[in-house]
């Protein structure tokens, strides 16, 4: 029903309120018993200005919930029933009643595209009946920040009145039936996304069934030839696909060092920087439409001659004339390099132009031409290993850029780089994707994540469900790849010719809390890679079966499943649990081939598991408390499964509120609170990294990508993050992500006696090579201090 604006002043408890609202209010609380309604009121009527209207009354009662969550998780729902009904009034009042009413509209306006209008008109009972009567029960299954995303940043809106043209289920319905042929496919996956038990990646979200449906999350770039048309040409491309919301990962390896002779004017070369410069201002100038920033990461291999120059593009002090604030960075580091770190050896430096071959090269081809430079006296000097490992290592700690990714590891396993010349050159703006590129070859890659905690029951994983979901994923994600639209046609003919895709999750926090499973418990490792394991085969099991109907991809032929060998091959020790089940799809793959060259990846997953109410992709809780913000302002969450504790043992009071915010989230010093429940809430900086590394290493033969890996340490230092890094190497993990520091004076207010991090290299004693020295020399010290 919709909210009036009749006023009265005869309620004595809400002062002035309006009855409709008080009465409003009070039928959203319904079921939440841990929430006060009146207290809602006296907010909205607290904070009223003269003469507001009932929407603005109704969008103070939301602020008013919202600012209230911090004091009790229900207050999240509440503030998202309110908000809906918000949304709900005002499609109401731009006279739209209908899914079919609201794309016929969006398609007179050049919102949507012909395809799904034509779909929607011939269709348009069907496709209103599937978000009729259950629009209310699908939207309360929103959080407050998750619907508040949906409102701000992904509804369609008028182009002039800059009201929202559809709800929250009509645009989740407009996202399934752009990928659909028809109302029965829409229908399987907007059952999937409406129970938010999977969501495709935020391009697909922004632009599916609109006039510009650019569908891809994901453009990686080789290097520019070290040519100025090449060089130019690849800040056009980049402008291009950063426009419609893609993300940018570009390699800049082969453009010539400082100092190099530049023939054409017998001149001498300035460098990367000036170029990163550039294209700083390019990636900021191109904002995606106003919805969120352009970004871009930069990946150099350690062996080019800048290497220096390139780890302090985004340091906050010496000459801003060096600086690249906007663009992320990342080193795409060989074998060799490591091992001549950990054997305190020399590393030779050079300029590109000398080697061109090696960008090319990966494993004991690039070794052995590395060496061979050495021989041929190319190089234009040397640095101890260990001393360009540990200035690293300060970038790491200083800025959290400067991302290690391991080249050799991401070429090793690929099953696009089967055959020579098909090179994984660098990863993309997450690290989670690993293609291949050449010059006339841009990579792409669609993604999209199962919510785990949406596939719990009765205490358990429910894996025939994840199978089930698994399946609708890669057939639409896959449809993706022929429904989108591409910026350039380098980065379309890459696609349609390797069809890879990147399937990932989120909410694996949310399935360790909800099994009462320690972050780091045996348990719970052997679950997460058993989840990884199922979702794998089941990946390939369906792009087998799609392979069969559509047709394999057409550069099958160039992969090692061509060959017989599936990506899990090429781990012997991975922690295989359904072999009988690996050999029969190795024998279906045999004979049908897969659509798809690659298909699992895990993001990041920042904005789509906020909208699933969920934890990030496979990250421990930051936090027991934290901020959000939104467009409306800042508010505090709290971790609902803690809360559920507190409240069973009857401690969720005022006291234990104060308390919590104090101590930023952590409960590790609640004398009072059961060990049991101190080691599940343990965030992510209470966690040894050491078991995230591991973690993230289990589940890596069965994806075939990539995964976002963040790793936290509150207090870096030097000895501690190089044997962080040295064993993710070890490990064989093949990209990590940011490293997460916090602020020295947060680390100050807060006191975890059971975990805060003990510095084991002492900067005012240690020289930045020593501090690698001692961490590589001692490394079960330090890994156990992880």
């Amino acid at each position: 029903m919709a909210i009036t604006t009749v006023r009265t002043t005869g309620d004595p408890e809400t002062a002035e309120a309006a009855p409709a609202l008080h009465t409003h209010i009070r039928l959203a609380a319904e079921g939440l018993p841990d929430t006060d309604p009146a207290r809602v009121v006296r907010a909205v009527e607290s904070g009223r200005a003269p003469g507001a209207t009932a929407v603005e009354d109704l969008e103070l009662a939301v602020r008013a919930s919202a600012a209230l969550i911090g004091a009790d998780p229900q207050y999240s729902r509440l503030a998202a029933r309110l908000l809906a009904r918000l949304i709900r009034d005002e499609v109401l009042a731009g006279g739209l009643r209908t899914f079919s009413e609201s794309v016929a509209q969006g398609h007179r306006l050049g919102l949507h595209n012909d395809a799904l209008a034509a779909l929607a008109g011939a269709n348009a009972a069907a496709f209103d009946s599937l978000v009729g009567d259950e629009a209310d029960e699908a939207d309360d299954r929103f959080g407050y920040f998750g619907l508040r995303t949906v409102y701000d940043r992904y509804l369609l809106r008028h182009p002039t009145t800059r009201k929202v043209i559809e709800t929250p289920q009509w645009f989740l319905l407009r996202v399934a039936a752009g990928l659909s042929s028809g109302v029965d496919e829409a229908a399987e996956l907007y059952g999937l996304t409406s129970r938010l038990a999977y969501l495709p990646s935020s391009p697909t979200l922004f632009n599916s069934g609109t006039a510009h449906p650019q569908l891809s999350s994901c453009f990686l770039l080789d290097s520019p030839r070290d040519e100025l048309d090449a060089i130019y040409g690849r800040y056009t491309d980049i402008a291009r696909l950063s426009k419609f919301a893609g993300g940018i990962g570009v390699s800049w390896t082969r453009v010539r060092s400082r100092g190099s002779l530049i023939k054409g004017t017998n001149g001498r070369s300035n460098g990367i920087v000036p170029w990163l410069r550039t294209l700083d201002a390019s990636v900021a100038a191109v904002n995606q439409g106003g919805r969120r920033k352009g970004a871009a990461c930069v990946y150099l291999e350690p062996w080019h001659a800048d290497i220096d120059e390139f780890l302090e593009l985004r340091d906050n002090t010496g000459d801003e004339a060096q600086r690249t604030h906007n663009l992320n960075l990342a080193v795409w580091v060989p074998d060799e390099f490591m091992r001549r770190v950990e054997a305190d050896a020399e590393w030779s430096l050079f300029d590109p132009k000398d080697v061109p071959d090696l960008t090319d090269l990966w494993g004991e081809r690039f070794d052995a031409a590395y060496a061979a430079a050495e021989a041929a006296g190319l190089a234009k000097r040397s640095v101890p290993a260990r001393t360009l490992y540990a200035r690293m290592m300060r970038t790491l700690a200083q800025t959290g850029n400067g991302w290690m990714t391991f080249k050799d590891a991401a070429n090793r396993a690929c099953n696009q780089t089967a055959r020579e010349g098909n090179v994984v050159h660098l990863s993309n703006l997450c690290t989670e994707i690993l293609e291949v590129t050449d010059d006339e070859t841009t990579a792409v890659c669609n993604l999209g994540s199962v919510n785990l905690s949406e596939h719990v029951a009765d205490g358990e994983v429910d894996f025939a469900a994840l199978s089930r979901t698994v399946r609708t994923a890669v057939k639409f994600l896959d449809r993706t790849i022929d429904r989108s639209y591409y910026p350039t046609d380098a980065a379309g003919g890459s696609n349609r010719k390797w069809r890879p895709v990147g399937l990932g999750v989120m909410g694996l926090a949310d399935v360790f809390f909800k099994l009462r499973l320690p972050f780091d418990s045996p348990e719970a490792k052997e679950l997460s890679t058993r989840i990884a394991e199922e979702i794998a085969l089941t990946a390939y099991e369906t792009s087998a079966a799609l392979a069969e109907e559509l047709g394999r991809h057409p550069s099958y032929a160039d992969t090692r499943a061509a060959d017989g060998v599936l990506h899990v091959d090429h781990f012997p020790r991975a922690a295989v649990t359904q072999p009988a089940r690996w050999d029969a799809l190795r024998k279906t793959v045999a004979r049908t081939g897969l659509r798809n060259s690659l298909l699992i990846a895990i993001a990041p997953t920042a904005t789509i598991a906020a909208i699933a109410g969920s934890a990030e992709c496979i990250e421990p809780v930051v936090s027991n408390v934290f901020k959000r913000e939104t467009l409306s302002g800042e508010f505090l969450q709290v971790n609902p499964y803690l809360i559920a504790d507190l409240k069973r043992l009857g401690r969720w009071d005022e006291a234990t509120r104060g308390a919590l915010l104090s101590s930023e989230g952590s409960v590790q010093d609640f004398g009072w609170l059961p060990e049991e429940l101190k080691s599940l809430y343990r965030t992510a900086w209470e966690l040894p990294q050491k078991a995230l590394i591991e973690l993230a290493a289990a589940r890596t033969p069965f994806i075939d990508q990539s995964q976002s890996l963040n790793l936290f340490m509150a207090a870096p230092t030097i000895g501690k993050l190089s044997s962080m890094y040295a064993y993710a190497w070890r490990q064989g993990l093949k990209t990590t992500y940011y490293l997460r520091s916090r602020p020295a004076t947060r680390i100050q207010q807060t006191t975890v006696a059971a975990a805060a991090p003990v510095s084991l290299v002492e900067p005012s004693r240690f020289t930045p090579d020593e501090a690698v020295a001692c961490s590589l020399e001692n490394p079960e010290v330090c890994e156990a201090c992880q």
